[in-house]
């Protein structure tokens, strides 16, 4: 029986679900914070840390999660970190004390997420070429939604039903989610064609990858530029839905749902538009993605700014949804710029690599703002990060006119046509 998708879009159309739980299970902690720290007698730095222990965890284990993404199956890859994370936030339901947290959320659960991300990004890379920004782009649209959808639900479920049973529910359909996983998805070769076999294990010597990445220079600014980029990002998902909660006396589920619906919706809009216009002008431009990443960071800057420091609630939507937009632009080309410069026998390990970087720096942006909003508020903390982009975006330019035509990789001589 014919397909009603071509493979390789039923592929983005699989990972774009498990992505969504990824997202969703990841920012249930933040919206239900309020009602959990109250019950556990939390302080804001203790919940600071708990998320920031997550976050370290995944840093830690991302990249050698990417580097096995490039000698195993990804395919099992997948499977287990959906099936790992989902039961440990069902477990986080369960928790009784901060140690409890520590265990199944920050560890477990960052531990569980870290292998997603490089085999997924490695198996899209490698079925789409000339539509690998616009389908990184697509896939990229159910972390927004993920999150917002999160933000409501949980918040919803929290204060009506109490916070344990928004992690038992998350969890729970991402373990069913597993299983639907393990029949559908599909392993592949090097090959990008449907009847290629299963792929195999590669004996690729972790010094070779090493050397095969550290020795861009444009590597380097593109995980500098993200590390800076995340600080913002992850500063913000943590804290926001408190922000709204104490600053303008939203109730629970309306904090979850607006910190995260304007940012998101309008960050879907701008990874959509800045994956589809690069694919273009690529084939023209080659710098046009590293381009593209530096603009989103400058131009979302003066928005993250207005977003905290503003004692108007519809400005701060305004803020919320600029800084969504740009920052929709940037993520748009954030693993196809890196793809630019890696061949593809080295990407998993490459994006792992990547995301090490950035969340090892950006693990301290929600202890560093739970510090701030007991000493200086969140109001300057939340409006700081906008300094995090700027420094972003300076080191991309800088690399768009040093290092990056030299590192380019042009991969269009080796590729075959992709299967349609």
């Amino acid at each position: 029986m014919k397909q009603l998708l071509p493979y390789k879009w039923e592929m983005i159309v699989l990972l774009w679900v498990v992505y969504f739980f990824n997202q969703a299970d990841r920012q249930v902690y933040n919206v239900v914070l309020p009602l959990l720290s109250k019950d556990l007698h939390l302080t804001s730095v203790q919940a600071g840390l708990v998320a920031s222990i997550f976050i370290w965890t995944y840093a830690t284990l991302v990249p050698v999660a990417g580097y096995l993404g490039d000698v195993f199956r990804r395919k099992w890859i997948v499977f287990w970190s959906l099936l790992v994370w989902s039961a440990a936030t069902l477990l986080s339901g369960t928790s009784t004390s901060i140690a409890n947290l520590i265990i199944y959320r920050g560890l477990a659960t960052g531990g569980g997420e870290a292998f997603y991300y490089p085999s997924a990004n490695s198996l899209i890379g490698q079925y789409h070429h000339k539509t690998r920004a616009l389908a990184m782009s697509i896939h990229q649209t159910s972390l927004y939604i993920g999150i917002i959808a999160s933000g409501f639900i949980a918040g919803w479920i929290g204060e009506r039903f109490g916070w344990r049973a928004a992690f038992y529910i998350f969890g729970g359909f991402g373990i069913l989610l597993a299983a639907v996983v393990m029949m559908r998805l599909k392993d592949v070769g090097h090959s990008v064609e449907e009847t290629a076999p299963p792929a195999k294990v590669e004996h690729l010597p972790l010094l070779v990858v090493i050397k095969a990445i550290v020795r861009k220079p444009t590597v380097w600014a593109l995980w500098l530029a993200f590390s800076c980029f995340n600080f913002a990002g992850l500063g913000y998902l943590t804290w926001m839905p408190t922000f709204l909660h104490e600053k303008f006396a939203l109730s629970l589920p309306n904090a979850g749902f607006s910190s995260m619906f304007y940012h998101h919706i309008f960050a879907m809009v701008g990874v959509l538009l800045g994956g589809k216009l690069s694919d273009i002008w690529a084939s023209r431009r080659m710098s046009v993605r590293i381009e593209v990443q530096y603009i989103g960071l400058f131009l979302g800057a003066p928005f993250i700014c207005l977003m905290g420091m503003t004692d108007s609630l519809w400005l701060c939507y305004l803020g919320l949804a600029g800084f969504g937009m740009f920052r929709g632009v940037y993520d748009s080309n954030l693993f196809a710029t890196l793809f630019d410069v890696i061949e593809p026998r080295y990407r998993a390990s490459a994006v792992g690599s990547m995301l090490a970087m950035a969340f090892l720096v950006g693990a301290f942006a929600p202890l560093v703002l739970g510090w701030a909003k007991s000493s200086i508020g969140l109001t300057a903390a939340l409006a700081s990060l906008s300094l995090a982009y700027l420094c972003g975006g300076i080191l991309l330019f800088i690399a768009t006119r040093m290092s990056f035509k030299k590192d380019y990789y042009d991969e269009t001589r080796e590729i075959a046509p992709e299967s349609t």
